[in-house]
């Protein structure tokens, strides 16, 4: 080990993860210089208010509310403030100084990675982000070394620890959805507003990360197509479970292969997920990602979605990285040139769907609904009656049925939407789910 070189490392924020990052900072100094070289010293920590409570108790002398004089002059800078502003002010003022970045913020790099790494280039500093997707699950480094010689094809991924934990305990404890909405709450799943994570735009934001690394195609929050979980009911999810499925907040990024030329889907959707697959068992707060490679094949990365300590495992994983790229010397590795995919709408996908309606219980209902479908372009598969209602005098009145289809492209599924919902025989296009997985 050189004892003689020392660096230099700010910390920008001290939440939750930030406060384990300071922690195993000062704890394990020793076993860090053994690993890197050289010392890692921990030059301040930057803080809005350096007397509230932290997770962890920190030398009082090392917070400051002076974050450009603590970036001036550090080799590595970690950012874990969260959020656009004033966090993107600050990563640029470190490159721009030389500084290797180290970050967690999904949000800032969905919306302005390739700023953000452009100015890296400029200086031959380096940007590292692992925690920024999947807390301690190492998938950023495998896609951008590990698989760097491989064709990417397929992400697939329950990215959201929050949404998969509710949908876990409406699936496996037959939960109501307000009430597990309450327990992620209490739990800390959930923050007071909820709409990040519900509403999908937590996992659109990882989602865009991940295909704009995977496709070496700039990926933007804008292009993601997004839908929470915010519809799914009890209902759905019993009838996802009596046809073999179970419902996971999904983030899919695919590349399209078609005639007029490749391009690239991104979308974040609750679907339905045969209970076979892997991605079925990820319960609670966990994550996965399912990654399938034209020479490696399918591959599967799970492990703790959240949780401060286990977000810096994957930050000090940066950390270690950066550190020796000082000693070793050298520019910082770049991304990797921009092969400028187009990103395709929605409606060009295919993939399976199970639609459930409400409909009149009559005779020729059933070769109505066929020839819409089929119209269309959209062959079905099966055909389940779920439930009957019965009317006052004890005839059908109504029945509930659920189609599964044949893959098909989204738009034509629309279109089939579309006149179901104008139909006199039917009464609900109670819900449409994709099929994903299979």
């Amino acid at each position: 080990m050189n004892e003689q070189r020392r660096l230099r490392v700010a910390l920008l924020g001290a939440g939750s993860v930030g406060s384990q990052v300071a922690s195993l900072l000062l704890q394990q100094g020793d076993a860090l210089a053994e690993r890197t070289g050289a010392q890692l010293e921990l030059a301040g920590i930057a803080v809005r208010n350096p007397d509230a409570p932290r997770d962890v108790e920190l030398p009082r002398e090392l917070l400051t509310t002076d974050v450009e004089s603590l970036i001036v002059g550090s080799d590595i800078v970690i950012e874990l403030m969260g959020g656009i502003e004033p966090a993107r002010t600050h990563i640029l003022t470190a490159l721009r100084a030389g500084a290797d970045v180290v970050t967690g913020n999904k949000a800032l790099l969905a919306e302005h990675g390739a700023e953000i790494f452009d100015a890296a280039d400029q200086v031959g500093a380096s940007v590292s982000y692992e925690a920024a997707v999947a807390a301690a699950i190492p998938i950023i480094r495998p896609l951008k070394d590990s698989l760097a010689g491989d064709r990417i094809d397929r992400i697939s991924g329950i990215l959201n620890g929050s949404t998969n934990f509710i949908l876990d305990k409406m699936d496996r404890e037959g939960m109501p959805a307000a009430e597990a909405q309450r327990m992620a709450t209490d739990l800390g799943y959930l923050e007071a507003d909820p709409t990040l994570d519900l509403a999908g735009y937590d996992a659109a934001h990882k989602a865009a990360i991940l295909a704009s690394l995977a496709f070496h195609t700039k990926v933007s929050l804008d292009d993601v197509h997004r839908e929470g979980i915010e519809s799914i009911t009890d209902e759905m999810i019993e009838g996802a479970r009596h046809a073999g499925y179970v419902v996971k907040l999904l983030a899919v990024c695919e590349r399209l292969t078609e005639p007029e030329g490749d391009s690239v889907s991104v979308r974040v959707y609750p679907a339905l997920i045969d209970r076979q697959h892997p991605m079925a068992n990820v319960h609670g707060g966990n994550n996965a990602v399912f990654v399938e490679a034209a020479s490696a094949g399918p591959l599967m990365f799970y492990g703790a979605g959240a949780g401060g300590r286990e977000t810096a495992s994957a930050v000090m994983g940066d950390v270690v990285s950066a550190a020796r790229r000082h000693i070793a010397g050298g520019v910082g590795v770049g991304e990797s040139p921009r092969l400028s995919l187009p990103v395709a709408p929605v409606g060009r996908i295919y993939t399976r769907y199970q639609v459930r309606l409400e409909v009149a219980d009559a005779p020729g209902v059933l070769q109505e609904i066929a020839g819409i479908f089929n119209d269309a372009g959209v062959s079905v598969a099966t055909v389940d009656q779920t439930q009957v209602e019965e009317g006052p005098d004890g005839a059908r009145s109504r029945a509930m049925i659920v189609l599964a289809t044949h893959r098909a492209r989204e738009e034509a599924l629309r279109a089939t939407v579309e006149r179901l919902n104008a139909s006199d025989v039917v009464v609900d296009v109670v819900s449409v789910l994709r099929v994903e997985g299979e």
